[in-house]
Order: structure tokens, then sequence, then C-alpha cells
């Protein structure tokens, strides 16, 4: 094992275009790190990059106490896991696991050895004679991963290995991942454009978009305190609600207005955002998570009402996705923008869409819930839970310092540590 760091690394393609723009990450020994961010991050390349698929424009990558930056990919001593699996059609499976091995010059003897212990590690011993043309693609992952393991190398490399899989399987197949990971303990850096895929899967997660790292963290820290609109819109499904808003103080306390709606803003939260004290009279951006919401019966006493008409009920079973309009525009930022612009492209769920120019926000709620569409109901807010970003650089106000960094958050509301914000 070893720990993988990249020190202002670069990729620049013809025309000048950057893939990669500066990249400052430390990958711990033994860490599942996660690369996530819409198509064209930047993230497969900065994959590739740490494997030797991809040369460096600039920077520095180390594999444990060496450079690799001029080393070819079989002397870093790591293994991939590809999308495809990349298996020999015509070799049975254990022909498959062992094949690297063998390359190695690794005697019979320790081949066979090293191949049983995997497929029992991954449920593939009742099929180590058949060809992968006979096996699901559940399990021809699970043999790519196999090859991968009885390597024993110092890192594992995957990129998006199971976008391939039906919905169900890539559920159980992330579980098996899990439970892979810390049975071996191995460095991972593992490529996704799904955020469900990264936030369930990731010790922790580095948020990508346009070549440049945006913030990198546990994922639970990374949804309760995003560093901007960026982050915080694409961590999170749902994602988050966005309205432009005023906050104001009057005898009452600290409130925040927008679309005829007023929520108290409780002291403790202006307490906690170091810089909020300074947007009293202004303009901010206003952020609410859909999980923040309750319907007002089924919701804790302190809850914040906020009424509204649901205009459409996603029934999930467990809970009540409750879309419902406010009166006003969709938040206008070049953040918000690249996030509908990825959904447009299908990889995320999080369109800003409009009605009559009204945002449509969404609330989950308790599954006893009876709303149904057409119908008013009385929401309730978490208003603890609030979020505000700056409208003109998108940054969210008073963000905490980074897990992995213990000074405190930055006058800007940017996040430092083994990865650095920077401005989109």
């Amino acid at each position: 094992m070893a720990e993988i760091v990249l020190e202002q690394v670069d990729k620049v393609y013809g025309g000048g275009v950057k893939a990669v723009d500066g990249l400052d990450l430390e990958i711990r020994d033994g860490e599942f790190m996660v690369l996530v961010g819409p198509s064209g991050c930047g993230k497969s390349t900065a994959l590739r990059m740490i494997a030797g698929l991809e040369e460096i424009s600039g920077g520095k990558i180390s594999i444990g106490d060496r450079v690799v930056n001029d080393l070819a990919p079989k002397d870093r001593d790591i293994a991939m896991v590809f999308q495809n699996y990349a298996l020999y059609p015509h070799m049975t499976v254990e022909q498959n696991l062992a094949f690297g091995l063998k390359l190695r010059g690794v005697s019979k003897e320790e081949r066979g050895k090293k191949v049983r212990e995997a497929a029992k590690m991954l449920g593939l011993e009742q099929y180590l004679s058949r060809k992968p043309a006979a096996l699901s693609g559940g399990q021809r992952q699970r043999v790519a991963m196999g090859r991968a393991i009885v390597r024993e190398p110092q890192a594992f490399l995957m990129d998006e290995p199971l976008s391939n899989l039906d919905a169900k399987l890539r559920v159980s197949m992330r579980a098996s991942l899990s439970q892979l990971h810390e049975r071996l303990k191995v460095t991972t850096v593992y490529v996704t454009h799904d955020q469900v895929e990264a936030m369930t899967l990731g010790s922790r997660v580095c948020v990508l978009r346009e070549g440049k790292l945006q913030q990198v963290d546990t994922p639970q820290r990374l949804f309760d305190n995003p560093v901007n609109l960026f982050v915080a819109g694409f961590i999170g499904s749902p994602s988050m609600n966005f309205v432009s808003a005023e906050l104001v103080r009057d005898d009452d306390g600290a409130r925040v207005s927008f679309a005829g709606h007023t929520l108290p803003v409780p002291d403790d939260l202006v307490a906690a955002k170091p810089g909020l004290e300074g947007y009293f009279g202004r303009s901010l951006i206003l952020g609410v998570r859909p999980s923040d919401f309750e319907d007002a019966a089924h919701a804790k006493p302190d809850w914040a009402p906020m009424p509204a008409t649901c205009t459409v009920t996603e029934e999930l079973g467990s809970e009540i996705n409750v879309i419902f309009t406010i009166d006003a525009p969709p938040v206008e930022h070049k953040d918000t923008a690249d996030l509908a612009e990825d959904a447009s492209e299908g990889d995320q769920e999080m369109a800003i869409p409009l009605a009559e120019n009204k945002a449509l926000w969404t609330a989950r709620v308790n599954a006893r819930s009876h709303v149904r569409p057409g119908q008013d109901i009385e929401l309730a807010v978490d208003t603890r839970r609030l979020h505000f970003f700056d409208p003109d650089s998108g940054l969210a106000i008073g963000a905490l310092a980074s897990a992995s960094d213990p000074a405190p958050a930055p006058a800007d509301g940017g996040i430092t540590g083994s990865g650095r914000v920077q401005k989109g």
C-alpha cells in the first residue's frame, strides 16, 4: 500500500485546452478516494495520469516514496479496473485471473494459490472454468477486480467500473466493493460521474469541475458543508434548492426573506457561520436541502412553517418528494448554470426547472403524508441547516474548515487542506 500525492498537476491538450488545472491532492495510505464530477471535468484524465496512461503536462505525481512522472505504467505497481472489464474472451476465468501473474514469472503453485484466494473472496469459485461470454455483467466485473487483487499492487485505480451494470446490480456491487476495501485496505482511487456512488463508497470524495478541484472531504461533510454553489448542487439527490433572498434582523431576531416567505435564522446558526453577520441587509443566495423539509404534521415542533401548493408528488415508498413552485425566478449564477447544463446531458438529476419563470423546489417528506398534486400543504423547515452563498462568488458563507485541516476556513469561504479550493 502507498499514499498517492498530486502536486500542481496539469494536463494540457492541443489548442491549450486544460483538462486538469493545477490539481493538488493527497490520497492517504489505504484510503478509498472517489473522484467525482460532471462529464469533461478531468476526473478520468487525472486517474489515467496516476496510472501513467496519460503524460502529465506539469507538476509531480508520487506513489509511495517514488516520483512516478517518468515511470511506465507497468513500473508503477498499480492495478487498473476498467469500465469495459477488459477480459480475454478465449481464456477461462481462472486463466484470466492468473494471466498477469504468469507474465511476471510467478510460479504455477503460487499463481494457483493467489487465484483460489481471490476467487473465494469474490464468490467466483464455481465459475473458474467458464469463459467471460458465459458470465453475467456483474460476474465479469468481479473477474476484472480479481485480476487486480491477485497482483497485490500498491494501489487500485478504478475508472467507472460499475457503469455498465443495471441499477440493482450496481447497488449490490457497491456493497461488495466496500467490503473488499475493508478487507484489503489497499489505497484505491475510484472515478465516477454518479454522486450517489461517490457518497456511498468514498472514505473521502474529491469534487472536480472544469479540471479544477472544488472540494475534498468526507461524504457527510461535503453534504453538510459544501464550499460553493456548485458542490452544494452537485452533491445530494434531489439537489439543493436555491433562491435569491435577503437577510434581515429586527426585534424578533434574524430572518431570511424570499419569494413571499420568511424563515427565522437561529442565533446559533449565525454564530456558527463566520462572515454571515456582514450580510444583514444585503442580498444573498439561500440553499435548502429537500431532506431538511417535512410535512408539518410530522415535523418537530421547533421547525419553521412554510406553506406551499404541491405541483407533483414522487412516491418512493419510504418517503415522498413534494415538488412545488416558489414565486421567484431561478438563481442566475455560473455555478447553477453549469449544474443545469450537466443535468441536461443526463449526468445528474439536478435540472433547475421553470414554471412561468418560477423555480420548482423539492421537499422530501414522510411517507405517511397524504399530500397529493394540486393540494396545499404546510411544510416545515429545519432552519438550523440553512445554507447561505455569496451571490457574486458563489462561495458558501461561513464554510467550515476541512476535516483534513484543523485551521479555520479562509475569509472567502473556501476550504483548504489536502485539496486546494479554486474559484471556477
